[in-house]
């Protein structure tokens, strides 16, 4: 199996226990997101070990071995992105990630998978296009552009992005969801500031860049992934005709 198909394979497998337990447990709200973490990882880790025993591995829910920072290929693994939102009832805005970063090159996103488990739909790093629909955005796109972000710690600059281009603002749980709302058309652009980690958004980033968004820090500089510090904390998806007036708001703040 090559490694977007496995990247593809595992974020989906994730996501169908994630939702057995969801189903069968019995648990809600945060007690529902450990179990959900603590299990996704799991599975995740093993998987990984039986797939690609010579690859690193790099998990928010597991402790960081430093040895990735030697290593040729690093999988780049979020169990569950939207812990908040999995352990609500209702919400499809949570997501399973699963990227390959490998050092060929500087160090670069070579396969990713976005699952969206409760709308049983997984994205992978391919070019295939993908036809605009709705679900995950609570209320079908309108005319206007859209920017999703995020409902808990929204940018100081939020709406002036929308302002730039004409649009609206949009709340949403997950790193994930908010990427693939852009990919899925139901946004056009995705802004974050104020605290990610690698994790976060290296197989969306892998996802988007692949359909042909761009992707990249709010300054305008690239997203570098598989550093001795995992922290990323900020980051633009966006259709790139917007990126020019994007970046001129998202730099300035």
């Amino acid at each position: 199996m090559d490694d977007r198909a496995l990247a593809g394979e595992l974020a989906t497998a994730a996501g169908h226990l994630l939702l057995d337990i969801r189903a069968t447990s019995g648990l809600t709200g945060k007690d529902l997101g450990k179990e959900g973490d603590l299990r996704s990882n799991d599975l995740l880790m093993r998987r990984l070990a039986e797939e690609r025993p010579d690859d690193a591995v790099l998990s928010e829910e597991s402790a960081d071995d430093k040895s990735r920072l030697g290593a040729q290929r690093v999988w780049i693994v979020d169990p569950v992105d939207g812990t908040r939102e999995y352990g609500m009832d209702g919400h499809t805005d949570w997501a399973v990630h699963v990227a390959l970063w490998s050092a060929d090159g500087g160090g670069t996103l070579i396969a990713g998978a976005v699952a969206l488990p409760a709308l049983a739909v997984t994205y992978v790093d391919d070019d295939l296009p993908i036809t605009p629909t709705d679900g995950l955005a609570s209320t079908p796109k309108g005319e206007l552009p859209r920017v999703v972000v995020s409902g808990s710690r929204p940018p100081a600059f939020s709406q002036p992005v929308a302002d730039a281009i004409g649009g609206e603002v949009l709340s949403m749980g997950s790193a994930g969801a908010k990427a693939m709302a852009v990919v899925r058309g139901e946004a056009d652009a995705y802004v974050h500031a104020g605290g990610q980690y690698e994790w976060d958004s290296a197989a969306p980033v892998a996802v988007a860049q692949a359909k042909g968004l761009w992707c990249g820090r709010i300054d305008g500089s690239p997203l570098v992934y598989n550093r001795d510090d995992t922290y990323l904390p900020d980051l633009v998806i966006c259709r790139p005709e917007l990126t020019e007036r994007i970046i001129a708001v998202t730099s300035a703040s």
